[in-house]
This record gives structure tokens, C-alpha cells and sequence, in this order.
């Protein structure tokens, strides 16, 4: 399933929110809501889900609010991924725009593999910030969401997380609110909305959801329980705003599907296709890209064909991005060198992953990125207080 660009991916989503604050998007507007419907309500809140799939909510909860306010379904971002999907919501760009792919990714203008959302070397230590090297907002060059808006903004966040340096980075001039429990974003969201006659938009992320899915698996007793508890609260949530106009939006940035430890491949067990690789496999463990050594194409190809054509599919690069599933448009100048000679797309529930020396082996069940429904499409929840 590839993303769809062309009115219902969460590309399109922030496209119609970009609009409907007086900014500019180059993207076709999500075509289950227009930027006239938003445009109409006093404040704006989207809140974004990290891990929750649209057919994971339907199967796990479908009597709840979250289910009760189902618009419609829209793709995530190719991959479909945190760090490629939540920059969209950030900049309102797609990544072939924004070109931030992966989880890991090599940057040759700074010659180092980067964890993307931490901000530092995959190998370990601080981050580039705090080792006196260069900052987010210099490798990725576009303006945040929070600055195209003819509103106040706010961006609500983990305390965690809330002031790191990507996060600053893409926040823009939006005022940062950092929390605790799910009970506290939701409050400081409900204090938002009803303080100041100023218009006001809104961004929540809550990300338990998504770090239960990895630890325990999608369709595990904890992932459930979560949902439920975010269900609750989503309702209560409501019950509180009414009539301060606010149009509420939810959504998520990517969904899940569960591996065995039999659909796992380590690289460590592939010494030979390792040894056509110029760099670590970077991206994510459904989406992977390959760096392959000069004059070692044949052999990769001929090793991926031979030994995971049961578990891959395999594309180059180039023609992936010729494609648009990157998305439309001009392509960011250095997205060509982040994404590989070649990728690996994950079939089922596969998943590869390659480990590096000191590297913690993170035993994750849930995983995501890859182009099945159940991590490709997301709810888009909608209705107004």
C-alpha cells in the first residue's frame, strides 16, 4: 500500500490545517476535511497518537469516542514512520520535502549515521548540540507549521522530549507545554483552549501507545489497556471543552504490525550481503536502506533475490523516489544520499535488523514503517466542541 498524496495521506491533512490559518501549501487538501471546515471553528487542536493504527482502532475499540467521532482513514508518510510521519506534522511537508526518512540516517554533509529524533551519532554519546556541532534546523532547512500560522500556537509534548533540540527545532515560535501523564496533556490542552479570545492552534502528541506496542506487541493486553485509558480520557477531554468552538482532530503518525522471532533477520547472520554494504543498514527495520560498496551491486542484488526474496522486496532507490512514493513535488537537495542505492521493504511481518558493536539489541514485537495496511493507515477523527 503506497501513501496517498493526492487528498488522503496526513500530508493532505496538514495541507487543509495550513490553509485554513491563512498559509500556503503546495499539497492537494485532505479530501475528508477541507480547510473551510476548520477555518470556521476558533481554535484548532490536533492530537497525534503515536503507533495507533486505523484498523487497530477499529478492531480494538469500536465502541469508544475515538470511534464514535471516525471520519475517515488516511495514509501515513512513506515510510511510515515516527520520525518521517511526526516532521510532516511539523512542517507540513511531505518527506521528499522535508527529507528525513528514518529512524537512522546517513547524512553525508556532516559524514555520520544520526539516531534523527535524539539528535546524535548512532553510535552513542551526546548529542551533535551538545558536543559543539551543528543543530537540527541547519541539516533540515524548512520553516515549522507553528510559523505559517495566522494564530497563536502551541506544541504539547512529553516533558522528555519536549525541549530537546529536534523538538525546538520544529516547533517554531509555538509556545512549549511539557507533561507527564495522559491526564496532564489533556489538561494543559483543555487550559489552552479555554484561556484568551486569541485564535489558537494546537499540537498534542502522546507516544505511550506506541512504546507499548514495541515492547509487548499491537495486540497485546497492554496496548489495549492503553487504549482504552486514551479513550477514556480523549471523551473526558470533550466533555470539558464544550463550547469553546474548538475542532478537534486525531490521528496518529503511523500503525503496527507484530514479528515472531522467527521473522526477524539479523545482518549478523548474513555475513556476505554485510559485506556489500558500504555503511550500516539505516532506516527502519521494515524499510531499510542499503549503502552498497562500488562494484558490489550484482552481488547484493543477486544475494537479496536469492536468500530474502522470501522476506523483501527490493527496489532501487532512485526509482522509489521517481515513483512519488516520497511524495510530490521538488525533492529536498540531499534527499537522494538519505535514502540509499538500494531499499528493502519488509513483506508480512518481517522485520531486519542490523546491530552495531555496543549497540543495545532492542527485542521490539511491534514494529512499523513498512507499506502494509495495519501500519499505513491512521484514524482521522474529527468533531467539534
Amino acid at each position: 500500500m503506497r501513501p496517498d498524496y493526492h487528498g488522503g495521506s496526513i500530508v493532505n491533512l496538514m495541507a487543509s490545517i495550513v490553509a485554513a490559518f491563512g498559509g500556503r501549501s503546495d499539497y492537494e487538501f485532505a479530501r475528508d476535511l477541507a480547510p473551510a471546515e476548520i477555518a470556521s471553528a476558533r481554535n484548532v487542536v490536533l492530537v497525534v497518537l503515536d503507533g495507533l493504527g486505523h484498523r487497530h482502532l477499529a478492531r480494538a475499540l469500536p465502541g469508544g469516542a475515538l470511534h464514535g467521532s471516525l471520519r475517515a482513514s488516511l495514509t501515513s508518510t512513506f515510510p511510515s514512520t515516527t520520525a518521517a510521519a511526526i516532521t510532516t506534522f511539523m512542517t507540513g511537508l511531505a518527506p521528499q520535502a522535508h527529507g528525513l526518512t528514518g529512524w537512522h540516517m546517513y547524512f553525508r554533509e556532516i559524514g555520520a549515521v544520526l539516531a534523527v529524533l535524539p539528535f546524535r551519532p548512532r553510535h552513542g554519546g551526546p548529542s551533535l548540540v551538545a558536543s559543539g556541532g551543528v543543530t537540527p534546523a541547519e541539516l533540515l532547512g524548512h520553516a515549522p507549521v507553528a510559523d505559517l500560522l495566522d494564530a497563536a500556537t502551541f506544541v504539547v509534548s512529553p516533558a522528555a522530549i519536549v525541549e530537546s533540540d529536534f523538538n525546538r527545532a520544529v516547533s517554531g515560535r509555538a509556545r512549549r507545554i511539557g507533561y507527564a501523564r495522559l491526564d496532564e496533556m489533556f489538561a494543559a490542552v483543555r487550559d489552552v483552549v479555554c484561556t484568551g479570545a486569541e485564535r489558537k492552534y494546537v499540537y498534542a502528541y502522546y507516544s505511550e501507545i506506541d512504546s507499548l506496542a514495541h515492547a509487548h506487541g499491537v495486540a497485546s493486553d497492554p496496548v489495549g489497556a492503553e487504549l482504552a485509558r486514551v479513550d477514556a480520557a480523549f471523551g473526558r477531554f470533550l466533555d470539558e471543552i464544550a463550547g469553546t468552538d474548538t475542532l478537534v482532530i486525531a490521528t496518529a503518525d503511523h500503525g503496527f504490525v507484530d514479528t515472531r522471532p522467527d521473522t526477524v533477520i539479523e545482518l549478523d547472520d548474513h555475513p556476505e550481503l554485510a559485506a556489500t554494504l558500504a555503511l550500516p543498514l539505516c532506516g527502519e527495520p521494515r524499510v531499510a536502506y542499503c549503502y552498497v560498496r562500488p562494484g558490489e551491486g550484482a552481488r547484493f542484488e543477486r544475494y537479496v533475490e536469492s536468500r530474502l526474496g522470501h522476506c523483501a522486496s527490493l527496489a532501487a532507490s532512485a526509482d522509489l523516489l521517481a515513483a512519488g512514493w516520497f511524495g510530490p513535488g521538488a525533492p529536498h537537495p540531499r534527499l537522494a544520499e538519505r535514502i540509499g542505492d538500494y531499499i528493502l521493504v519488509m513483506k508480512d511481518g518481517y522485520a531486519i535488523r542490523d546491530v552495531l558493536p555496543g549497540e543495545r539489541r532492542h527485542a521490539q514485537i511491534g514494529v512499523h514503517g513498512g507499506t502494509s495496511a495495519d501500519e499505513m493507515l491512521v484514524p482521522l477523527v474529527v468533531t467539534r466542541r
